[in-house]
Formats: structure tokens, C-alpha cells, sequence
């Protein structure tokens, strides 16, 4: 359900865009995850008086029908702005509206150590492309092929600059761990 390499530098990015960060804790054991979910969609309700969430679901039936259904529970507006939205138009959108990505996660063959802490350029979407025609692996990652994490982006008021990262792989799976990053 959940993106999880490097999942704690969302505290980083949340300073980027001066907005307010609510976290839990969850062990991620499928659909009991959701109610960890909802305990923290509740809290930022009572803190924060939201009332909508906006995910970014893409082709997963799974993430945006779990978080549809928390919203209608509690009464919440649910926007999924790039749902169904074709992925080599999703990442020609980013790169057009300016978002700086960075391979962070690889998790399906070709896709190997030389990707992690790549950026998500044009070269690469064009790869990315390529390797999605001849091996049929989801060029957005939205499979879970590969994850990505944002270091600049429109509604970012300071970037991330990663400082120090190591990659950890095996198997034809890897992290790009950040072990250290700052605001510029």
C-alpha cells in the first residue's frame, strides 16, 4: 500500500513545502494497514480540519479503492488527480512541470544498482520507454519496478540536496539509501 525507501525523509520534504506532517507507524500487514490509515487521516481531520485527501494512485485499484473507501467513512473528499493517467505522459507531465526525482528503489530485471540515485530526465524517461517495449516492465514504476523520490518540485519552497547516500542490492533488488540530505 505504502511507498516505504527512504520513507522518512517525508519529514524533509514536508519542511520544503512549509506544510505541517502527521506520521504512524504501521507494520504494513495488508488491509489491516488501512486501519492504520484511517487512525491518522482522523487526526489530521481533528488537527488540521481537512476535508479531502488527494493520493497519488495511478493504475493500483487496490490503493485508490482502500483510500476512497476510508474518505467515505469519514465524510472526506477523495481526489485522485493521475488516476488512469497514461505513465510516459505522467513522467513527460513531471518533467515538464519541473519535478526533480531521483531513483531511489529498483525492484525488477534490466533494472539494476546503475539506476539507484539516477535522475528522472528526459534521457531516462526515454530508456525507461524503451525497457517498458522489450521487457514489459511498467515505465512510471507504478508495478513496483522502481521508486522514486522528489528532491525539488513546483510547490516546493527550498530543494533537497541528497548529501550522502549509499545503495544496498542484491538479486535484482536495491535501495539507494539517503543518509544524509538538506534544504538549499
Amino acid at each position: 500500500m505504502f511507498h516505504t525507501p527512504n520513507i522518512e525523509l517525508t519529514k524533509i520534504q514536508a519542511k520544503a513545502m512549509e506544510l505541517p506532517l502527521i506520521t504512524k507507524t504501521t507494520e504494513g500487514e495488508k488491509e489491516l494497514e488501512l486501519n492504520d490509515l484511517k487512525l491518522l487521516i482522523q487526526t489530521a481531520v481533528a488537527k488540521y480540519n481537512i476535508e479531502g485527501v488527494v493520493t497519488g494512485a495511478l493504475a493500483s485499484v487496490y490503493q485508490a479503492t482502500r483510500v476512497q473507501k476510508i474518505c467515505d467513512q469519514l465524510g472526506l473528499w477523495c481526489f485522485n488527480p493521475i488516476w488512469q493517467m497514461d505513465q510516459v505522459e505522467l513522467l513527460n507531465e513531471l518533467k515538464k512541470n519541473k519535478f526533480q526525482t531521483v531513483i531511489v528503489g529498483v525492484f525488477a530485471y534490466p533494472l539494476d544498482d546503475s539506476y539507484l540515485g539516477k535522475k528522472i530526465t528526459k534521457n531516462m524517461i526515454d530508456k525507461l520507454i524503451q525497457l517498458s517495449k522489450k521487457y514489459k516492465i511498467n515505465p512510471a514504476g507504478e508495478g513496483g519496478e522502481l521508486e522514486t523520490f522528489v528532491t525539488n518540485a513546483p510547490m516546493f519552497k527550498k530543494k533537497i540536496k541528497i548529501k550522502k547516500s549509499e545503495i544496498e542490492y542484491e538479486n535484482h533488488a536495491g535501495i539507494l539509501l539517503i543518509k544524509e540530505a538538506e534544504l538549499e
